[in-house]
């Protein structure tokens, strides 16, 4: 028995509880706090557990020095979740998730077992808007400060962007949309696509789609151009491309980069320092399709010029020399005779030039596709090569095998598949 609390002991007859005294501060509270309050603070530990409601903790943090000043813990009931999680995502385009900055209305609560803790009853994402805005701003701040927000902008575009390396989903819709309005285009126009696969949602989305760009600087010789594109992703994984790393390492890419992300509302970090910024992948394809169609009818457009240029030369001297001709004494028509053969002879030469000149061109155009579709893996499987998986990635080391080892081997036409004996 605790001496203090004693017979003896003077304070032994006034003394609480631990239940009474958390209870004293339960209806003190009640009675001091009894509204609701708007609070701005930080998201931390955000959790739901089976019954759908969530658990999360505020915290608030020192201006300078990045540490805790404060903190408490917070729910919100299932029924309120479901609807103020939707309508958030939503408005923001950011998951409702730890490290975010909000504006909560709360009711305080105390319990005499769990504490002291706050119940979220609402939410107002313009606050949330705010401040993702503000970190935008300040990002493309610090990249100018730096001078290289806008290097990506200005280089040129290729005037025939006809490899593409395509970092996406493997199973995103807006990649098979962007590769078949590619291979759909109404001219025709041969376009060579690779993936560098990379997660365009969740919190890896940073991380993948720089790996994915190291690979492709590696081979930054084989492609003209990069497009990132995202289709059928939630709006609220958009956070994903906001962020410094990314939008640093895209601004300072040695080859255009166009984003093809796939939302209606601001641009993201990563939109604003990339070379071009299209809503949707298929507008992305579009766009490289019309880049190949300009050339194209630029190409047709001085071809026709030139013919035209030609013949009016050759009439304007024909016209020339019919009113010397008129004018000359006849004693000198056998010169004439003779320079009329020649005008002949050289508007003939210039047609065959021309002729040539144009022939040569479309040869080089053709020779830039085949050598394009040359490096096609499908064309290197039909002269005889083949392709060993495992797992799905390929073998190039015949050492990493082991015994029991399934392998699929892909040729020009099937596939054949093989056990590892020894």
């Amino acid at each position: 028995m605790d001496p203090s609390l004693s017979e003896e002991s003077p304070g032994a007859s006034s003394a609480l509880t631990l239940l009474d005294l958390n209870a004293l501060v339960r209806r003190s509270l009640e009675q001091c706090l009894p509204d609701e309050y708007w609070v701005q603070a930080e998201l931390s530990d955000v959790r739901t557990n089976a019954t759908g409601h969530c658990y999360l903790e505020f915290v608030q943090k020192d201006f300078r020095g990045n540490s805790l000043v404060a903190k408490a813990r917070g729910m919100i009931w299932n029924h309120i979740y479901r609807l103020l999680k939707s309508y958030f995502e939503e408005s923001t385009g950011q998951a409702f998730t730890s490290g975010i900055k909000v504006l909560v209305k709360v009711s305080v609560q105390f319990h005499e077992l769990y504490g002291y803790s706050l119940t979220v009853l609402d939410v107002d994402p313009a606050y949330t808007l705010g401040d993702m805005a503000r970190r935008r701003r300040e990002i493309l701040q610090q990249l100018e400060a730096e001078g290289v927000l806008t290097l990506n902008k200005e280089l040129p575009m290729p005037l025939l962007p006809q490899r593409i390396a395509v970092i996406s989903s493997a199973t995103a819709a807006g990649y098979d949309d962007f590769c078949h309005q590619l291979v759909h285009n109404p001219r025709g126009f041969f376009f060579h696509t690779e993936l560098f696969p990379a997660l365009m949602q969740g919190n890896q989305v940073e991380g993948s789609i720089l790996a994915a760009l190291d690979s492709i600087h590696v081979r930054q010789d084989e492609f003209d151009v990069v497009v990132i594109i995202r289709g059928g992703g939630a709006t609220s994984d958009l956070s994903g491309f906001d962020t410094y790393l990314l939008a640093a390492a895209c601004a300072q890419f040695p080859l255009p980069i166009l984003t093809g992300i796939g939302h209606e509302r601001d641009d993201t970090v990563l939109d604003s320092v990339a070379h071009t910024r299209v809503k949707t992948p298929t507008a992305a394809a579009e766009l490289l399709i019309q880049c190949i169609t300009e050339v194209a009818d630029k190409l047709e457009e001085l071809a026709v010029r030139l013919r035209q240029g030609a013949v009016a030369l050759l009439e304007r001297e024909q016209r020339r020399l019919a009113d010397l001709q008129g004018r000359i004494p006849v004693k000198v028509g056998r010169q004439l005779t003779e320079a009329r053969m020649n005008l002949l002879t050289a508007r003939k030469d210039l047609l065959q030039a021309t002729t040539k000149f144009l022939s040569y061109h479309r040869h080089r155009l053709a020779l830039l596709q085949q050598r394009v579709e040359d490096i096609a893996p499908e064309r290197l499987l039909k002269r005889g090569y083949s392709i060993t998986l495992k797992d799905g990635k390929v073998v190039t080391d015949a050492t990493e095998l082991k015994p029991g080892d399934a392998l699929v081997t892909c040729l020009a036409n099937g596939e054949v598949k093989s056990i590892v004996n020894d």
